[in-house]
């Protein structure tokens, strides 16, 4: 597995995180652009995922919700900016558990051949807003997310083309 590179330097409002992904740019696009792909492997294992809506054009709206084993759900709202593509896409973010801390995340995708590296740089509204994120498992879960997708495109990108 990859491992997650996530970056908060102090004083800052700024998250960046890098992962390296073992399959072709045109597949990890797909795997963050189809809400098919996307309930395989957005967020922690323990999650079982719902999409309420994904219109990844400008202006198209998202909403995805969390459900744990106890019955709790935890949803995430956005909006997308621009027009997204496989070099990447641009969108807001907003934990509903913390209405009114949104995030501007961008997600850029390096083509690497057989591999892909992922670089999101997200921007938040002051310094502790963001602190907030990383202190409550941000990363943890973004890590193993991550993990998910190499387990899901892991092996020949037909197989995983027909995931859908």
């Amino acid at each position: 597995m990859g491992t997650t590179e996530i970056t908060a330097a102090a004083g800052t409002p700024f998250i960046d995180i890098v992962r390296e992904v073992k399959a072709p740019r045109e597949l990890v696009y797909r795997a963050h652009t189809d809400p098919n792909l996307i309930v395989k492997w957005l967020g922690p294992r323990r999650f079982r995922m719902t999409v309420e809506r994904w219109e990844p054009v400008d202006g198209g709206a998202w909403h995805f919700t969390h459900h744990d084993t106890d019955g709790s759900a935890f949803g995430f709202h956005g909006v997308f900016h621009g027009t997204p593509s496989a070099d990447g896409m641009l969108q807001t973010f907003e934990f509903e558990g913390a209405p009114g801390h949104v995030s501007l995340d961008k997600l850029t995708l390096e083509d690497q051949g057989d591999r892909t590296i992922v670089r999101i740089h997200s921007v938040y509204q002051s310094v502790e807003a963001r602190d907030a994120m990383v202190e409550n498992g941000m990363g943890s879960g973004v890590s193993e997310g991550y993990d998910r997708l190499d387990e899901l495109v892991a092996g020949d990108a037909a197989r995983v083309g027909a995931l859908a």
